[in-house]
């Protein structure tokens, strides 16, 4: 039996009448509500903007800088790898300095570089500041998740991640769309002019309505040294570093999607940008309604890790039936099935991402910026790896986007039967930081 978080604990005294004045910021949060949901909304919601108002261009940035689609490609890696190195750095120094300043110092970065993405002259400086942008953004991810771990625990925390994932799957429902009527009205530098006001509307958001949820009594005082430890210590519990693979390589299949679909969709099917953009979005809302389904029927109901096993073995099924369709075995297959594979790929991780972060950072008790970081980071990597694969036989067949899916839904499985062993229980409880 794990002693409750503190966030639950905070809930407890409040109930009791006895609130601390370190735990008053939390409380004001809450009572905050829908505008703090919104805040930590659009936050999670950059890194899909980022992207995915981007994909319908990529065949078009391919011949504006005369580059191949693998080198294109990279732009999209080169922007994971910076979410992931990113969320290292701002994730321990929101547990040091706090959420709020670290949060705009990110923010402001992110604006600066994506102006400068939408005048790259060369796909190599286009690579080098969507780098940069990435770094820059990781904050906004990062710090999201570490101040629902501030707010929430437990199950309320499992639900307050389904709503996010309700109001950042707004974004990739637009976001292609955004992107395809912007291609109607100028060429792709017009997306990253857009991002950047929206990175200009955000910081002045962040500004304004999110205040502090980690009290300074509850900082750590300890530099890198500290944030390695502490670090170390969250990946030495075996069931938090199980649900952190996990999610990281059920996100590594969705990204394999997201990096390979603009070729597949547009070149191998003949679809327009726009009809692709329908086509992302149908699949986004998808994942959407399955998250809500998550949040307000099953959690609470049903063991997080039934939702979960259940998410994943959908997943692993919808990349093995592409993997028939893409290969041609029994016939080549339209564009109808295939979409439909890819509707239900996307749709299943409603069930595995919510419950992947709520499982892991319920084990990271006076560490959540830091564990928020590894999560972060893990998952990144994971979609940058997968990002090249999907491409490695050309643009011209499906068969790379499907195999990759198919292996990262199998190693996700893997990783939550062998390191998580949900049959037993948890057995580890929260990862206390080493030094706090």
């Amino acid at each position: 039996m794990t002693e409750p978080g503190p966030a639950q604990a905070a809930d407890e005294r409040r109930g009791a009448g006895r609130l601390t004045v370190a735990e008053a910021p939390r409380a004001a949060a809450r009572r905050a509500g829908l505008i703090v949901t919104l805040v930590l909304g659009g936050l999670t919601a950059l890194p899909p903007l980022s992207m995915d108002m981007y994909l319908p261009a990529l065949p078009e940035v391919t011949d504006a800088l005369h580059s191949p689609a693998a080198t294109v490609q990279l732009t999209l890696t080169a922007c994971l790898m910076g979410m992931a190195l990113g969320q290292l750095v701002v994730g321990p120094m929101s547990d040091k300095w706090g959420r709020r300043r670290p949060l705009l110092a990110g923010m402001v970065l992110y604006v600066l570089a994506t102006a400068v993405c939408a005048f790259a002259p060369s796909a190599a400086l286009l690579i080098a500041f969507r780098l940069v942008q990435g770094l820059a953004g990781a904050a906004g991810i990062v710090i999201a998740r570490a101040v629902v771990r501030d707010l929430y625990d437990g199950v309320a925390m499992a639900r307050f991640f389904s709503t996010l994932m309700l109001i950042s799957g707004v974004a990739p429902v637009v976001a292609p769309l955004i992107g395809g009527q912007i291609l109607r009205l100028t060429d792709w530098r017009g997306v990253f002019v857009v991002l950047t006001a929206v990175g200009v509307l955000l910081t002045a958001v962040v500004w304004k309505w999110l205040d502090e949820t980690l009290p300074p009594a509850e900082r750590h005082a300890g530099g890198l040294g500290q944030a390695l430890r502490t670090m170390r210590g969250l990946l030495a519990n075996r069931v938090f570093t199980g649900y952190m693979l996990a999610g990281g390589f059920a996100f590594a299949a969705l990204f394999a999607y997201i990096a390979a679909s603009p070729f597949v969709v547009q070149d191998i099917y003949g679809a327009s940008p726009q009809t692709f953009s329908l086509l992302f979005g149908v699949n986004s809302v998808g994942l959407v309604l399955v998250g809500q389904i998550n949040g307000k029927l099953l959690v609470g109901r049903v063991s997080m890790d039934k939702v979960l096993a259940v998410g994943l073995a959908v997943t692993a099924l919808a990349a093995g039936a592409l993997v028939v369709m893409a290969s041609g075995v029994f016939g080549k297959a339209g564009l109808a099935p295939v979409a439909a594979g890819l509707f239900v790929l996307m749709s299943a991780m409603g069930l595995t991402m919510p419950n992947t972060n709520a499982q892991a950072l319920m084990r990271s008790a006076g560490a959540a910026g830091s564990a928020s970081a590894l999560l972060g980071t893990s998952t990144f990597l994971l979609g940058a790896v997968a990002s090249p694969l999907v491409g490695i036989a050309g643009e011209h067949t499906a068969v790379p986007m499907a195999v990759v899916q198919l292996c990262c839904a199998l190693a996700a499985a893997a990783c939550f039967v062998g390191l998580c062993r949900p049959w037993r229980g948890a057995q580890e409880g929260p990862a206390e930081a080493e030094g706090a």
